[in-house]
Order: C-alpha cells, then structure tokens, then sequence
C-alpha cells in the first residue's frame, strides 16, 4: 500500500504551506515601520526628540522677550521627527503598490512573495524573528539594522485555521521578539 505523505522535496510539507492573497495598504507598511522601530527601540528616541523640541518651544514661547515665531522652528521639528513613521510608510507603500496583488505562500523552506513583476524566495534563515500584531505577523531580518521586514497580514488569509497554521509554522522556525 502506498500513501502519500504529502512531501515534496523542494516545497516541504505541501499540507502546512499556507498561502495569503493580499494587495499592500498602508496599515501594512505602517505596522512594520513601528514594528521594526520598537524593536529597535528607536520609538524613545523618536519620542524622546519630539518632546525635547516641543519643550523648546514651549519655553521660547513662555519667555517674555521672545518673538512668538521663535518658537516655530522647535515646533516643525518636532512634529516631523513625530511624523517619520507615517513619511516612511507613504514612501515603501509607494515602491510597492504599483506591483498590485501579491500571493505569498509559508512554507518549511521559507516565505516566497510574487507579484505580477516580482518573485522573491526568503529562506527562514534570513530572519531573526517575528512579532504578531493584532492584523499582522511581521518577520524580522536578521541584519543590525533590520532592514528587511516581510509583512503577512492576516486579511489576507482564507480563514481562522490559516492564521493558527499560520503561527505554528513561522514560530516553529522563529522566535517571537
């Protein structure tokens, strides 16, 4: 009697690849931005600038022989250093978008995303792990910088069983971070 075991050599287990169908919003991008920023810890100081400045300029403005609009290069400061996050997305989800609908599928090997221009196969190794948001599972490269992010939000699932295959099989090859 033969059974098939559901192997393939250069796939891995046909069974657990789970496959999304999304197209990149700006949430998506948004998400991996602060992802990669916390992990980084570069939240503080993103914050840390921001609340210096906006205290700069709140001193300025307080001092009696100060010209009000002293205060407004402090104040522009601080509200683009806030904002980086929301510049960075709006730049990436502009790289992207134009791709249109991306179908990526996790498997044993690792993560292969196709687009109508693009095909890119990541093997696990490339990542030093990942984190779950509430509609995302951001996967972490392994680099200083974290350069590379891999966005997988979950809408793009087919159902609620694909999430849960979905986290056992990246958390069987990453750690959470």
């Amino acid at each position: 009697m033969v059974m098939n075991s559901g192997r393939d050599g250069r796939q891995g287990d046909i069974r657990s690849t789970v496959h999304l169908v999304y197209r990149p919003t700006r949430d998506d991008i948004h998400t991996a931005v602060l992802v990669r920023e916390r992990c980084r810890r570069l939240h503080l100081v993103r914050w840390g600038l921001a609340g210096l400045l906006a205290a700069v300029a709140l001193l300025i403005l307080a001092s009696p022989t100060s010209a009000p609009s002293s205060s407004l290069a402090p104040a522009v400061l601080a509200v683009l250093i806030w904002s980086l996050p929301y510049a960075q997305s709006h730049h990436a989800l502009k790289t992207v978008s134009w791709q249109g609908e991306y179908r990526v599928s996790v498997s044993e090997t690792g993560v292969s995303a196709e687009s109508e221009h693009v095909t890119l196969l990541q093997r696990w190794s490339v990542f030093r792990g990942y984190r779950e948001t509430r509609d995302h599972v951001v996967l972490l490269s392994r680099d200083p910088n974290i350069l590379l992010v891999e966005v997988l939000p979950k809408r793009g699932l087919r159902s609620l069983e694909d999430t849960e295959r979905l986290l056992d099989l990246v958390g069987h090859h990453l750690p959470r971070v």
